[in-house]
């Protein structure tokens, strides 16, 4: 008799597990897709509002939404700022450039990297304080950024920056390593250090990328991370978010998921702090992280993107700072990264390669 009931049952409750499973499954797909449309709907709404206000806006700001924009879309609607800006890049490089090896010269720009270093709030102090005590590195870190942006835009080369190798061999005599390892300038300065080596790298002027990232996993090991204020903690992930956008070239290329695990992991197992002790800038790039990686799947992505939808302002048409202003200059490196987030393409577009296109 059990053996009867059982040939009966049995497969009646597969065909209802499977049911039930389906209808799950379904479901999770129909929440996919609302999630995907809505988190596209509020891109689109900022990208619209600041495509409005472009032209208004500073030229460093048009430029860097410009080439964030072109980096997610190809599209060739974004070329124009960024041929502006390399117009603008050649003309002062060469300039620099010229002015190399002279010594009252570079003494002049290494004190000036310093002076006029913005100091509006308590962390741009601290900074200035810190680069106070490294002014040949203030100077050559800014030198390092333009010579990187030069090669990002195709212009590293002999017809549009002749004497592009001198910029090269200045940077190669700098000593980097004691600068992007030593803990006093990690503990202010994590996100531009993990910038600069890989800048250094992609000139290939030095590889301290191995000898920066154990420095900072050093000075910021988890067991420290109770102890940490405010301000060190965010320090602390914003560096991290950088150690993979700058491997990725600023949003040109994947990155190797492998590689940086231990950042991924981080994000994932810290997720709830990391809403309640940052802001939109750095918690919308620790998921921008994941997407660079090939995460997207991640529950974390949608966490994050969530909480950026609860920022956002639908009459400011953006996401406001931390204390609530609505300055769209001010906000362009929020909002940029927001759209990256909230609609991350199949592909990433590298350059614009400025002699091609």
């Amino acid at each position: 008799m059990n053996a009867m009931v059982n040939s009966v049952i049995t497969p009646w409750l597969s065909r209802a597990g499977w049911l039930a499973l389906c209808l799950w499954l379904t479901g999770c797909a129909v929440d996919a897709h609302r999630d995907a449309a809505r988190y596209e709907a509020v891109a689109a709404e900022i990208r619209q509002h600041y495509e409005q206000i472009l032209p208004d806006l500073p030229v460093d700001d048009r430029r860097h939404y410009a080439q964030r924009l072109y980096r997610l879309t190809g599209e060739a609607r974004y070329l124009p700022p960024n041929r502006d800006y390399g117009d603008r890049l050649v003309t002062e490089l060469r300039e620099e450039i010229a002015g190399l090896g002279r010594s009252r010269v570079m003494a002049a720009r290494a004190q000036a990297s310093v002076t006029d270093y913005p100091e509006r709030t308590v962390k741009q102090r601290r900074r200035k304080r810190m680069l106070a005590d490294w002014p040949e590195i203030a100077y050559a870190k800014g030198l390092a950024f333009r010579l990187t942006q030069a090669s990002y835009h195709g212009l590293l080369n002999e017809t549009d920056l002749p004497e592009y190798r001198r910029g090269l061999r200045y940077l190669a005599g700098v000593d980097f390593r004691a600068f992007v390892t030593d803990p006093e300038v990690m503990e202010v300065y994590a996100a531009q250090v993990a910038n600069l080596v890989y800048y250094l790298h992609e000139l290939g002027v030095a590889d301290l990328r191995e000898a920066s990232i154990e420095a900072f996993r050093a000075h910021y090991p988890p067991e420290r991370d109770a102890t940490l204020s405010r301000a060190s903690y965010r320090n602390k992930i914003y560096g991290m978010t950088h150690f993979v956008i700058a491997a990725s070239g600023y949003y040109q290329r994947p990155v190797d998921p492998d590689e940086f695990d231990w950042i991924l992991d981080y994000f994932a197992g810290h997720l709830e702090r990391i809403l309640a002790e940052t802001k939109a800038d750095i918690y919308t790039e620790a998921g921008i992280s994941f997407l660079l990686a090939g995460r997207e799947t991640d529950p974390a992505v949608r966490r994050l993107r969530d909480a950026l939808l609860a920022a956002y302002d639908p009459e400011a048409r953006m996401v406001p700072a931390e204390d609530g202003g609505l300055d769209p200059a001010y906000g362009e490196h929020r909002n940029v990264l927001a759209i990256m987030l909230l609609d991350w393409p199949e592909r990433l577009y590298p350059g614009p390669d400025l002699r091609t296109l």
